[in-house]
């Protein structure tokens, strides 16, 4: 197994630009099998993305490994909980019901990421009320090709508009149930898990941006410095209030180090640039939920404040 430090410094950039998420995919995938560990996957893909867009997928892809263990790893894979009511529990319609011995799944989801690519869709679903009066939720395993999924393509967004998103229609659509709870074991850990993951990706695509724009040295060693925290974040367990705190600081390492950096920005080539300045939002997407998040994990352990 090679060493990802020494990856990230010496490993020839791939200058070949990539068309589509099929291509960014195949990339990812050769560079991400180098590595064991999901999080590492999620950076070595993100460095040899060519943007962006297409390090999120790495981290997106790793992060559902991650959850998932046993996915296939030359598949693509969504994973289904958005609704036109959001993504709490309460929010949740699509249902999950036996008939004649086949588990069925009907509802809408209003948010899939790069499902037209996915040859598998983990669907969130609930299988009705508990005794306290809670959604019961499920985490379910679809084949986007079977009848009864029909898939509506969103325009792209202002953001990272390359990978596609799309609204899915499920109409008596068999699955395989997945074991566990659809909250406590998948929908809810996933937000922590994505997080990590993505900026692990996404630090490794500055990384590669820092390499090939010839950022001074010590710029690369601080960026190898914060991958090293995002790593450790993931030997833990996501539910850890622990980790939702370091992880908040960590955030916060990297916001101070991008305002560093701002200013050799302007020695970077103009389309990466340009695409910098468009999709760098995404970084800070989940910030108020992390903040929720924080304050959560600091009254878990006792401080009301941070």
């Amino acid at each position: 197994m090679d060493s990802l430090f020494d990856m990230l410094l010496t490993e020839p950039v791939a200058a070949q630009p990539l068309d589509d998420v099929d291509a960014a995919w195949t990339r990812l995938r050769s560079a991400a099998k180098r590595f064991d560990r999901q999080l590492d996957r999620a950076i070595a893909g993100g460095f040899v993305a060519d943007r962006l867009g297409f390090a999120f997928l790495s981290g997106y892809q790793a992060a559902l490994r991650t959850l998932i263990p046993d996915l296939p790893e030359d598949e693509l894979v969504a994973i289904c909980v958005s609704e036109q009511g959001g993504v709490h529990p309460s929010a949740i319609r699509a249902t999950l019901a036996r008939q004649q011995g086949v588990w069925l799944v009907n509802g809408t989801k209003s948010f899939v990421i790069a499902s037209a690519s996915a040859s598998r869709l983990v669907v969130i679903a609930s299988v009705g009320t508990g005794a306290d009066g809670r959604n019961r939720l499920r985490a379910t395993m679809v084949d986007p090709n079977a009848p009864g999924v029909d898939l509506t393509e969103h325009p792209p967004a202002s953001f990272i508009p390359e990978v596609p998103h799309a609204s899915v229609r499920l109409t008596d659509v068999p699955v395989r149930v997945l074991p566990g709870d659809g909250y406590a074991d998948y929908a809810k850990p996933f937000r922590t898990i994505e997080d990590i993951h993505v900026l692990a990706a996404a630090l490794g695509w500055l990384t590669r941006v820092a390499r090939v724009s010839d950022w001074p040295s010590a710029i690369r060693q601080r960026l190898l410095a914060a991958l090293a925290a995002v790593r450790g974040l993931g030997s833990d367990s996501p539910s850890s209030p622990g980790v939702h705190i370091a992880l908040s600081g960590v955030v916060d390492v990297i916001d101070d180090l991008l305002t560093e950096v701002e200013p050799l920005w302007a020695s970077v080539d103009s389309t990466i640039r340009s695409r910098w300045e468009r999709d760098r939002r995404l970084l800070a997407i989940a910030g108020s939920v992390r903040g929720q998040r924080l304050g959560a994990a600091w009254s878990a352990v006792g401080t009301a404040t941070g």
